[in-house]
């Protein structure tokens, strides 16, 4: 008797911890409790940085292999790493100064700075498969996924499937378990009110009820990476064809090199993660914005990145950061750091 008291109370302890852990709110999403499970270090990630973001609290974040680290200016935190374990690729900061992290096959993490909330197709994410987010101006939370994209209101999702060649809204709930064929890589919304939708298959535009193909020379654009609009409305296109820049009515191309990410910096510079020439060896470009209007604009080689370079950022304090194979970097104009030791910090 004795005995089977003990089982019941280490099972009811059990129990307890379990519920305190974890649990499921009425919008739905598990809820995981984080307090004293961050992991606190004075290296950054050692594996693959996928996409960087900054706070409004001047926080370094970076979406990695390993679990989503936060820098501080002095160490750096693995938030994720003893409570969650996936791949996270993509991160955003909304307006009301939550995060929310994608993961490539768990769905997405709502993060308010003390519990996490996951949501995935069991909720109505279309895809567990999370390579973009973006907040619209009106405050919805847009998520490209393997197969198309989701849009969360903070109730429910609405979902946009791709099928081959087009791409359209979804009301009947389909969700997709597993990998589809066509990712949605970055979403913008422009100044004029529409959305770009950059995939590994075409690049559309969706007005609020219609999708249309993005083309040139009635070529649509495949494979692009990654979709920005610069501070004069230009739209900025990198892929599987290069660097391009279209301004509403004529296009000019500025490498046929693969291009996976482009950031405009305050000064109106363009900066790319892209292969050079005729190599598989990927770098880190920056073009003149005061020559971008010219037929050969000056471009810089700031770092060599070996078989990748990822996601860039510009810090408020100017320095550039930027994600690799191996972690990440950070460039001040004229010296670049990594981080994956406190060595290389010197």
């Amino acid at each position: 008797m004795k005995k089977y008291l003990q089982v019941c109370t280490l099972l009811f302890i059990l129990f307890l911890y379990t519920s305190c852990r974890q649990n499921k709110t009425e919008s739905g999403g598990i809820i995981i409790h984080s307090k004293t499970e961050d992991v606190i270090t004075s290296y950054g990630p050692q594996w693959i940085s996928r996409n960087i973001i900054q706070d409004r609290k001047n926080n370094i974040w970076i979406a990695t292999f390993t679990g989503i680290f936060r820098y501080d200016g002095k160490s750096f935190t693995n938030i994720t790493s003893k409570v969650i374990s996936t791949r996270f690729f993509s991160l955003l900061e909304d307006r009301n100064g939550n995060l929310w992290f994608g993961s490539i096959g768990s769905g997405v993490y709502y993060y308010d700075g003390k519990t996490f909330q996951n949501f995935t197709i069991k909720e109505g994410l279309l895809n567990n498969e999370v390579t973009s987010i973006y907040e619209d101006k009106k405050g919805n939370i847009w998520f490209g996924v393997s197969g198309g994209a989701s849009r969360y209101d903070g109730k429910s999702f609405r979902n946009y499937i791709i099928d081959g060649n087009s791409m359209n809204e979804d009301r009947t709930g389909k969700t997709f378990p597993n990998r589809r064929p066509y990712e949605v890589n970055s979403i913008i919304e422009d100044k004029n009110g529409k959305f770009w939708f950059a995939t590994r298959g075409n690049t559309f535009i969706y007005d609020g009820k219609t999708f249309s193909v993005f083309t040139h020379n009635d070529k649509p654009f495949k494979n692009v990476r990654s979709l920005i609009e610069d501070k004069k409305g230009n739209i900025w296109l990198g892929g599987f064809d290069g660097l391009w820049c279209y301004d509403g009515n004529t296009f000019i191309s500025f490498t046929k090199n693969f291009v996976g990410y482009i950031l405009e910096d305050k000064q109106g510079n363009i900066w790319t993660s892209s292969q050079r020439n005729n190599s598989q060896v990927w770098a880190l470009f920056r073009y003149d914005g005061k020559s971008l209007s010219d037929k050969k604009p000056t471009i810089s080689e700031i770092k060599s990145g070996g078989n990748g370079l990822f996601g860039i950022l510009e810090a408020r304090d100017g320095n550039i950061w930027f994600g690799s194979m191996n972690g990440v970097y950070r460039y001040d104009g004229k010296t670049v750091t990594d981080f994956k030791n406190k060595e290389s910090q010197k």
